[in-house]
């Protein structure tokens, strides 16, 4: 996840960005979200949201807005998969070193989104897939995730744990992670052999884990702390 002091661009303020930007505002001060709708623009700030009207194919606006040095973490989450690319084209010939994640409408926009420089791609048709397959092939699994989900749980949130060196999880496999144990659920891994795509845990693929891969988990932080000391993570 972005860190606190990091400066965290939204373009798109819909109904595919409404439960990140609630996500993000729990934690994160250093927030803005970028619409050309100007009613979407008040939507926003009745809702107590920095928002600012822009049109994403300016780049004069996206320098001014700090895409080239300030702002550390890029959403884009806009109507289109044409003016997804279009914004992380031009925010990755701005900045080398942005973090892009970007949403698709269409699965086949995926290639052309890591193409423009997207870092990684929420692909919604995969996880409503990937949640129906789990309904069917892991009950045990899917019933720890409605209990962690909708049990009321206060603190429930998402962590991005590195596997250190040494770690008990090295040259295993996800598919031998037990986390009911800890009432956690992987959401996915970022397996560094393969590059930096996030690969959502509830389908078929298994991946071998190693020091450096990253761990997606939903849970409580109580539950993530204890489950990070036992693979290793220590003063954390």
């Amino acid at each position: 996840m972005p860190e606190l002091n990091q400066t965290i661009a939204i373009f798109g303020y819909n109904s595919k960005s409404f439960e990140l930007i609630a996500q993000l505002q729990k934690n994160h001060n250093n927030l803005i979200i970028l619409d050309a709708d100007a009613e979407k623009v008040s939507q926003a700030h009745s809702q107590g949201l920095n928002a600012r009207k822009m049109d994403y194919r300016r780049d004069a606006d996206l320098i001014e807005l700090g895409i080239a040095d300030k702002i550390s973490t890029l959403f884009c989450f806009l109507e289109t998969d044409s003016e997804n690319v279009f914004l992380t084209l031009s925010a990755r010939v701005l900045n080398k070193d942005i973090k892009i994640i970007a949403i698709i409408n269409q699965p086949d926009s995926a290639e052309k989104l890591h193409a423009a420089g997207a870092n990684k791609i929420i692909n919604p048709y995969e996880i409503c897939s990937n949640k129906a397959y789990q309904l069917l092939a892991k009950p045990n699994i899917a019933g720890v995730l409605e209990k962690i989900v909708f049990g009321g749980r206060a603190d429930l949130f998402m962590a991005e744990i590195t596997i250190p060196s040494p770690s008990c999880l090295e040259n295993t496999f996800t598919s031998q992670l037990n986390l009911t144990q800890y009432d956690l659920f992987l959401i996915g891994v970022v397996d560094k052999e393969l590059g930096d795509s996030l690969y959502f845990s509830l389908g078929e693929q298994d991946h071998k884990l190693d020091s450096g891969d990253i761990l997606v988990i939903l849970g409580s932080r109580q539950n993530t702390k204890k489950f990070k000391s036992a693979i290793g993570i220590i003063n954390d």
